[in-house]
């Protein structure tokens, strides 16, 4: 029978063979013995009878009697043929397969803070307009929505001076692959008309924003930060960018980011179809992947918001290196038809904003059912709305639990900025009380789970051998391994993902929340060597980890600064679906200290 390696692993295991090692020495004999016949090297191996005899007996399996060397063989042509045929289609990445994870477990109470989710924003009274155009460069979502619908500004002066910036600070700082400036300019000015007449939409009616260059914008190229689509278009809006198009808010560019999002592995900061991000608070630091770009921008004041992806802390880790406040929403709140996929069951869509604030205003306008994304949220799922945040501290008092194991080590002066973060909480009416992560595989799961999912949403860049023309080393040869993984090994680390779900879930019986640094370091340099080392133990409860495996709210906001004067952040998890509770809990603090006030110097 002739067979390719792939299709061979994945028929023995259909075909009854479960030994791990059996199917692999199985292929490698026939890959020699084709290798040695000086036969067609472009045809699958042959398998003999001959060679199962010799494969079992190096995996210590068997011996087999004839009949049931043919029944494997007979099994495997069988399973190739189905295989064959199931490969002949040519999906696109957006196809997710026939299944839907659910963050929220069956019988999960709904918490207090939930009923936050009630009436909808109001502009500021007597907000004062500012003397420059340029000193709103740094300002909030919720500031420049209540000088927009006051018509104290023009959404067109404002688009325009992030443009500007945009143009001034990119070349070095490397945060933007597409300058949609046509677009902008046309949206702003009907946004501003719609506003003179009265038609207002709401807090991002001519709002600029920016957009992690994994969305699909009609007209303008989609890159996924990688070479091998650099040219790559959709001809069509992916949802969130057309709800956001509903609202009036206004695109100003696509940013930079990882390269896949950082789905088929990388090493360092420069696997970018731009190159490097840098950091605005120190251009030889990195930002963080994979929503690289979207966090320098916001933090470089190019732009007052932006959207990110997370599969596995995306999000939070640039927001914390790069000092902004940046949401993981609830897998399922936010559409993601027409984003790229990396794993159908971890992917998130998110805001990075300066404020926590902010992040309700934005989820409010992007979250809600799509029947267009396989994982949505069910349609009886409540829409999230988000009020006009008050200061915090009335009602029940907010529970917090500090969760004291997730980090293996923390840098100098980091534990205790996210310990002052927590005196203040308490001051203003939290609880706080130490809690610790049970323990299990988390990260092995989260990892394997992203490898296995992503090995088939990137299929085709996989077996076409375009994955040489990745930048970095790992992403260019992660893939293959990650395709050998069987289905009994996805489901079996699927079956551990919900006895961790349920772990989990436990914890928010006794807390609303759960907070820790939003990284264990401060942003690291753009010279350094990669952070992983494959012999040394896994760090199975860092919590970017634990969240992202199941499917929970999470946001990070600024705590304070490393020695170098690098931002610091410290971020609050909340149980599925209760996604008001952590931007509550980032509000209290937020409205009590002033670090997401702060912002970089320039040159």
């Amino acid at each position: 029978m002739n067979l390719d390696r792939r299709g061979f692993l994945s028929a023995c295991t259909s075909a009854g063979i479960t030994s791990a090692l059996f199917p692999g020495v199985l292929y490698t004999l026939a890959v020699q013995a084709q290798e040695s016949a000086s036969t067609d090297q472009s045809k699958p191996p042959k398998i003999t009878g001959e060679m199962i005899d010799q494969a079992a007996i190096m995996a210590g399996i068997g011996p087999f009697t004839d009949e049931q060397k043919k029944m494997m063989i007979d099994g495997l042509v069988d399973q190739n043929g189905s295989f064959k045929a199931i490969r002949k289609l040519k999906l696109p990445n957006s196809v997710a397969p026939a299944f839907v994870f659910q963050p929220q477990l069956p019988g999960a109470p709904k918490h207090l803070v939930q009923e936050l989710n009630r009436g909808g924003w109001s502009p500021r009274p007597n907000v004062a307009a500012p003397s420059s155009i340029q000193d709103l460069a740094f300002a909030t979502v919720s500031e420049l929505a209540s000088l927009l619908s006051a018509r104290k500004i023009t959404s067109l002066a404002v688009t325009q001076m992030y443009i500007d910036r945009l143009k001034h600070y990119d070349s070095k700082l490397q945060f933007v692959i597409t300058l949609t400036e046509e677009r902008a300019l046309a949206q702003a000015k009907a946004a501003d008309a719609e506003i003179v007449a009265g038609k207002y939409r709401g807090p991002l009616h001519g709002i600029p924003w920016g957009a992690k260059d994994l969305l699909a914008v009609k007209g303008y190229p989609t890159t996924w930060g990688a070479p091998p689509y650099a040219k790559q278009r959709f001809d069509f809006n992916a949802t969130i960018i057309e709800r956001l198009n509903e609202a009036g808010a206004v695109l100003i560019g696509k940013a930079a980011m990882i390269e896949l999002a950082g789905g088929l592995g990388y090493s360092a900061g420069d696997a970018s179809l731009t190159g490097p991000a840098r950091n605005p608070w120190n251009t030889n630091y990195w930002t963080c992947g994979s929503s690289s770009g979207s966090g320098a921008v916001v933090a470089a004041g190019l732009a007052p918001w932006a959207l990110g992806s997370d599969t596995r802390g995306s999000i939070i880790c640039p927001s914390a290196w790069c000092g902004v406040s940046g949401m993981r929403p609830s897998f399922g709140r936010v559409s993601r038809f027409g984003a790229m996929a990396i794993a159908w069951t971890m992917d998130k869509l998110g805001p990075m904003c300066r404020t926590a604030d902010d992040c309700g205003l934005v989820l409010s306008v992007i979250a809600g059912h799509d029947p267009k994304d396989h994982d949505s949220a069910p349609a009886g799922v409540p829409a999230f709305s988000y009020p006009a945040a008050p200061a915090s501290g009335k009602g029940r008092p907010l529970r917090i639990g500090r969760l004291t194991n997730v980090w293996q080590e923390m840098a100098p002066g980091l534990e205790q900025c996210v310990d002052d973060a927590l005196k203040i909480m308490e001051k203003n009416g939290a609880k706080v009380s130490a809690v610790q992560i049970p323990d299990g595989p988390y990260e092995e799961c989260a990892e394997l789970t992203i490898l296995m999912e992503a090995a088939s949403s990137f299929q085709d860049l996989i077996h076409s051998g375009r994955c040489s023309e990745l930048i970095d080393p790992v992403g260019q040869i992660n893939g293959y391994a990650s395709a050998e993984f069987s289905v009994t090994d996805y489901l079996q680390v699927q079956r551990v993902r919900a006895f961790l779900q349920q772990q989990i879930d436990r914890l928010f019986d006794e807390f609303d929340v759960l907070a820790t640094a939003g990284e264990s370091s401060a942003a690291s340099p753009l010279s350094a060597p990669p952070e992983e080392d494959s012999a040394g133990p896994i760090a199975r409860r860092e919590p970017d980890g634990i969240s992202s495996l199941c499917g929970l709210p999470a946001l990070s906001v600024p705590c304070g600064f490393s020695k170098d004067r690098l931002p610091f952040g410290v971020q609050f998890i909340a149980r599925a679906l209760d996604d008001h509770a952590v931007i509550a809990a980032a509000h209290t603090y937020q409205w009590h200290t002033d670090w997401h006030r702060q912002h970089p110097s320039l040159s």
